[in-house]
């Protein structure tokens, strides 16, 4: 069973219309994979987060097949063992929406909410899926966020009140909102990114190391 979203009011619908191609993706997969969860994936944390991270979308073997973000597949193993190595959860990950695991002050928002095409969401269908997103992140009191990779850092940045030409996306670039609020870039813990050494353990661990190391400050 999936976790009911921590931010229940700020949720698109299940059968959100917003994005006609990801529209046409979900009904595909509702029929050949019925029993996936096929809609868009909720936020996933605590409610009250200091820390909030801005992802990408659903990959489709893992949170539009479990409901769960990063639940599934290869990016979910790095993403909850950081997580877990500094004590932002408690529970095992078993790769299962349905595991118990939970976030402690972390919460986990994606830019865009369906599962798109080939990992790439359009330009407009980020636009379409932000007022989701700007709502959860605006709701939560978290003064330090992460995003994944640099479609998510866009959508973050705006989403946070910036400027993109004065936020350029780099690893472990740091970005002072107007509000104090500040945004940290990490590349994404992708499989491919693994893979093929553009992001390293060490180098994901140390994003989690310097929002630790801010909380409290800003």
């Amino acid at each position: 069973m999936v976790p009911p979203s921590p931010l229940p009011d700020t949720e698109p619908p299940r059968d959100c219309p917003r994005c006609p191609r990801l529209v046409a993706l979900r009904q595909t997969l509702r029929a050949e994979h019925p029993d996936w969860w096929n809609a868009p994936v909720p936020a996933f944390g605590d409610p009250q987060a200091w820390l909030g991270i801005i992802g990408l979308a659903p990959g489709k073997h893992g949170a539009n097949r479990t409901g769960r973000p990063f639940t599934g597949d290869y990016a979910g193993d790095l993403m909850f063992a950081t997580l877990a190595k500094f004590g932002l959860s408690e529970g095992a990950y078993e790769a299962r929406p349905d595991d118990g695991l939970t976030l402690k002050g972390t919460i986990i928002i994606n830019s865009v909410k369906c599962l798109p095409p080939e990992n790439k969401p359009t330009p407009e269908e980020a636009r379409n899926c932000r007022p989701f997103a700007d709502a959860q992140a605006n709701a939560i009191p978290a003064r330090i966020f992460i995003a994944l990779g640099q479609i998510a850092h866009q959508s973050a940045v705006k989403i946070l009140g910036g400027k993109l030409p004065k936020c350029r996306f780099g690893h472990l670039a740091e970005h002072r909102m107007p509000d104090g609020r500040v945004l940290i870039d990490s590349y994404h813990c992708s499989r491919y990114n693994q893979n093929t050494g553009r992001l390293t353990a060490d180098m994901f661990e140390a994003v989690f190391a310097r929002a630790l190391a801010l909380r409290g400050r800003v």
